[in-house]
Order: structure tokens, then C-alpha cells, then sequence
């Protein structure tokens, strides 16, 4: 099994509220190192972060559809699963691309565990894409970072659950369009996931950057920085990678 997870793969953007297709991202070499890995003709499938969000997975299905191909990555076949076909996880191993999309968290891991996608994923040699809140629920022990409004006031919300094991790394995206926001009267950044990162590890990439793995190894690739014990320091710079685990 091979692996990229980035903080935004692209594909897409929004133009009055309805998505239109696009070239994938280029920065730091993303999409040359997904040509490098595509299997021509590849038959690809999205697991859905909103199953329930039939809207959403529409179009988020129908742009890659043709965002794809528009990058030089031919398909032959790609489908969405979600709420109303979670019987097509059964067809996971015709694939040659999994998909793991963006958005919430926490609704996304209970789904993937309803799949279970964890014990699936571990006889599956093809390629694994994953961006965002798909790229956060690779860790063994995921953080899911507060999102919502009242989630990080919330007593009860959890932010550390388990997740898919690909990595032992706790991915944190976007981190260039958060790192100043606010959640709940709350810094995003300094009071929250700062707080949070005392006896943890968490990797903060901008938009643009990736993990590959490949081989036994995990190489960082743009901009990131590391979270930890309440302080951050930059381990990355675009154009740049760093090697996070070596074989």
C-alpha cells in the first residue's frame, strides 16, 4: 500500500456556491508525485466524510471526475460511497485508488468504522489519497481537532479517537487559513491545539503540502510545522522535504 496525504488535494473550487472542476494541486510537486503512482485507467473510489451529505458527494464525486483526467490522471471507473451505498466497501479491492475526503472529523471515523475500513485497508495494495479530515483519520490515534462551534467548550467532545493506522503521524491541516482563527471565544491555534499537543506530536501543514508513503518510509513534503508541549517550531519549508520515518 502506498499513500499520499495531503491538507488539500484541490480538484475543484466554488464559483456562487457551486463547485467546478479543476487541475489537482501543484505545489511541492503534489500532483507529478501522483502521476508517478497512478495506475493508468485506474478505478477509483471515494469514501464520503458526510454520508449523509448526498449534495456534497455529488459533486465533490463529479468534479474529480473530470479533475482527473484534466491532470493527466486517466480512470475508468469512480463511485462514492456513502449512506446510500455502503454495500459498494465490498468492491474495495477491485480498486486501484481509495479516496479519503475532507470535512468533519469525528462523523467521518464513525462512518469509516461502520465500513470498517480499518481491517479492509490492511489487505489493500493500491493507493491511498486522503486530504483533510481524510487525511487527519489515517493516524492510529487521531486527533480531531475541535471544529464546530461548542465543540471546544464541550466536556464531553473527544478529541483524541482511534483511527485507520496508516500513520502514527497526527496531521493537522490548513494550518495557514486557522493558525489566527477563533472557535468558541477560543484561538484556534495557541489555546486550543497548543493546549492540546502537552505529551502529544501534531504536524501543522499549509495547503500545498504532503506526506508520501511509500516503501516503509514517510517523507514530508512544503511547509509544516510541528506542535508539541505547548510550543511550535517549523520542520518544512515549500519547495523542501524532510524524511519523518526512514525504513
Amino acid at each position: 500500500m502506498k499513500a499520499v496525504l495531503t491538507s488539500s488535494l484541490g480538484g475543484s473550487f466554488k464559483i456562487d456556491g457551486k463547485r467546478v472542476p479543476s487541475v489537482l494541486l501543484t505545489d511541492n510537486g503534489l500532483l507529478d508525485k501522483l502521476k508517478e503512482l497512478w495506475i493508468n485507467n485506474a478505478k477509483v473510489m471515494i469514501i464520503c466524510a458526510s454520508p449523509n451529505d448526498y449534495e456534497k458527494n455529488d459533486s465533490v464525486c463529479e468534479c474529480l471526475k473530470e479533475a482527473f483526467p484534466m491532470s493527466g490522471l486517466n480512470i475508468s471507473y469512480i463511485d462514492k460511497c456513502d449512506d446510500r451505498n455502503k454495500e459498494l466497501i465490498e468492491k474495495l479491492y477491485e480498486m486501484d485508488v481509495i479516496l479519503l475526503a475532507g470535512g468533519h472529523v469525528p462523523t467521518q471515523n464513525e462512518f469509516m468504522k461502520k465500513l470498517k475500513l480499518k481491517e479492509r485497508l490492511m489487505n489493500f495494495n493500491g493507493l491511498i489519497i486522503a486530504w483533510s479530515a481524510g487525511t487527519m483519520n489515517c493516524a492510529t490515534n487521531v486527533y480531531a481537532s475541535p471544529e464546530l462551534e461548542g465543540e471546544a467548550i464541550d466536556p464531553y467532545y473527544k478529541r483524541w479517537i482511534t483511527g485507520l493506522g496508516i500513520t502514527e503521524i497526527n496531521i493537522y491541516p490548513h494550518y495557514q487559513l486557522l493558525k489566527n482563527e477563533y472557535l468558541d471565544g477560543l484561538r484556534v491555534m495557541e489555546d486550543i491545539t497548543y493546549a492540546d499537543s502537552h505529551k502529544h506530536e501534531i504536524l501543522a501543514m499549509n495547503d500545498g503540502s504532503y506526506i508520501l508513503i511509500k516503501d516503509g518510509m514517510e517523507v514530508l513534503f512544503g511547509e509544516a510545522y510541528l506542535i508539541k508541549d505547548g510550543c511550535k517550531e517549523q520542520i518544512c519549508r515549500n519547495g523542501e522535504s524532510v524524511v519523518l520515518k526512514a525504513k
